[in-house]
């Protein structure tokens, strides 16, 4: 499978994507954000902070990049697109998924390890996942998720909530929400289930010297997804 990492000015994460899918035996590319044309590739994966150094709002001036107007392309043919962290606060900007992503409540950056619940599985990222619980990294200070209440019913009434913040035990409650999200959303698809956005960090949990290897758990899902699709 082909991965393309899109790489904006103020991107961090970018080479630790690319670093987790070259671990994981995949074929990867990076997307310069002035890319007026994409390469064949089978998913893009927008990385973690701070595009454009996150001024105005994150997500805010990567929205209007070239790159993502490609990337909308591709998504509205059905491609896959991940996004991680900021490159899930860019995909609500760019209208690509619904809510919006809001300062932590707490006021901090919240850098440490989360557990998740799996929530939705009609779609290509988590159909295939294995098992209800996921322990993966968080490291953000603008990760509260936001919905207006009659829209988050739509959006959990077709199963678009993927993952949701919880304790070890896998029970949801406001002492395992890390930063104030509305019903403890952690991710989110669009209605189509080919574009996801997720605060946590997959691409750093991919090898036991990194403290846990869940991320691996969620990629090999996407790949089970693509294979299933071909």
């Amino acid at each position: 499978m082909h991965f393309g990492v899109a790489v904006f000015p103020g991107s961090n994460c970018d080479a630790d994507t690319y670093n987790a899918l070259k671990y994981l035996g995949h074929q990867v590319s990076y997307l310069w954000h002035a890319e007026d044309e994409l390469p064949a590739v089978d998913c893009v994966v927008l990385p973690g902070g701070f595009s454009y150094g996150d001024y105005l709002r994150p997500g805010a001036i990567a929205r209007f990049a070239k790159v993502m107007e490609q990337v909308t392309d591709f998504a509205n043919k059905g491609g896959l697109v991940l996004g991680i962290c900021n490159g899930f606060q860019v995909l609500t900007e760019a209208g690509l998924l619904p809510g919006s992503l809001q300062r932590n409540d707490n006021l901090q950056f919240r850098c440490q390890w989360q557990w998740l619940r799996v929530e939705g599985r009609d779609n290509m990222f988590t159909r295939h996942l294995d098992g209800e619980l996921l322990h993966l990294p968080i490291a953000h200070g603008d990760g509260s998720y936001y919905l207006p209440p009659d829209e988050l019913k739509g959006l959990e009434a077709r199963g678009g909530v993927v993952f949701r913040y919880c304790d070890e035990a896998g029970n949801v409650s406001s002492a395992a929400n890390p930063n104030g999200a509305v019903a403890n959303v952690a991710a989110v698809t669009n209605a189509e289930g080919n574009v996801l956005g997720m605060m946590p960090h997959p691409e750093r949990a991919v090898e036991k010297i990194l403290g846990g290897t869940d991320g691996q758990r969620l990629f090999a899902a996407i790949v089970r997804g693509w294979e299933a699709r071909q």
